[in-house]
């Protein structure tokens, strides 16, 4: 595996197409960024650089804004939800030993091991601002013929202390915390919605709701902007778009003959979207075998909110 680096073009300012299918939909063109991946996941702005998972290349990247790289931290159980706590310091989500990492100065430590919560690998995951992190899964173990299954997603509190705060989620993937912390929004990835929840003072999830249905749809990452609109990455659409509560959409960017995976409002004023996005087959997948992309885009409203 390849891990040079992809020198980027000057982000030119959010060129679009008109959507002739649908013309109140206004279509962006993504522009190259990172083009050497095996599968991106969980990307995160943070202090001027884009960090994320290559879960199936095992580490954890940092990129500066012209697209240079830095080994953060090697996962060999697959990285993919990061976040960061108070102090600066990084969590990462090791999947298939079902555990939260924290890098020290010293080292990856394990903050908590889910797996007495989490019936499947783990997936996605947001940090709040009181360092307590919102941890899916995905149920069950596709790879050993188990049928789909509702599952939970878990707090971990900065102490490693966990507990369960939502249950019945059809694979809980992408999630965001609003500004002020008390709403949360999660993909359900196999019920193609955004499902939304109130935030209790002790971290509790309640007052579940419908944020918005995208029948047809297969919704991964997302990322909040400050319009209260979220960007959606349609796994098996090969689409990003932005959809409002409620379920309207108001723009799309096609990724023809890649899967959306991920994406992450970030850059100056977090007014650049980054799009992740691989060249791969489910069948692929389980072995593997991707190709991974990072482009990039920009758009009118800002990101907001966490992650």
């Amino acid at each position: 595996m390849r891990y040079g680096v992809a020198r980027a073009p000057a982000l030119s300012g959010g060129a679009s197409v008109r959507n002739e299918a649908n013309p109140k939909v206004k279509n962006l063109l993504p522009e190259p960024f990172v083009d050497d991946l095996v599968f991106p996941e969980g990307p995160r702005w943070r202090g001027g650089s884009l960090w994320l998972s290559d879960m199936h290349g095992g580490t954890v990247l940092r990129f500066d804004g012209k697209g240079g790289r830095t080994r953060v931290l090697e996962v060999p159980n697959q990285p993919s939800g990061l976040g960061f706590l108070p102090d600066g310091r990084l969590l990462v989500v090791s999947m298939k030993d079902r555990r939260l990492l924290r890098l020290d100065a010293e080292g990856p430590v394990v903050v908590a091991d889910l797996s007495a919560l989490a019936p499947g690998d783990l997936n996605d995951m947001v940090v709040d601002e009181c360092g307590r992190a919102y941890v899916g899964n995905f149920g069950f173990d596709g790879s050993r013929g188990e049928a789909p299954c509702t599952t939970c997603m878990a707090l971990v509190e900065p102490g490693g202390a966990a507990r369960v705060v939502a249950t019945d989620l059809a694979f809980p993937n992408g999630t965001v915390i609003f500004p002020g912390g008390r709403k949360l929004v999660v993909a359900e990835t196999m019920a193609a919605r955004l499902t939304a929840f109130d935030v209790e003072e002790d971290g509790a999830l309640v007052g579940r709701r419908v944020f918005a249905d995208l029948p047809g749809r297969v919704p991964d990452g997302i990322a909040l902007d400050a319009q209260g609109a979220i960007w959606v990455s349609c796994f098996t659409t090969d689409e990003f778009l932005r959809v409002r509560e409620g379920g309207e959409i108001t723009h799309r960017i096609a990724v023809d003959g890649r899967r959306a995976v991920a994406c992450m409002l970030g850059g100056e004023q977090r007014r650049t979207l980054f799009l992740l996005t691989a060249e791969t087959t489910p069948e692929d997948l389980a072995q593997g075998i991707s190709r991974g992309f990072v482009e990039r885009t920009h758009v009118e409203i800002a990101g907001a909110g966490l992650p």
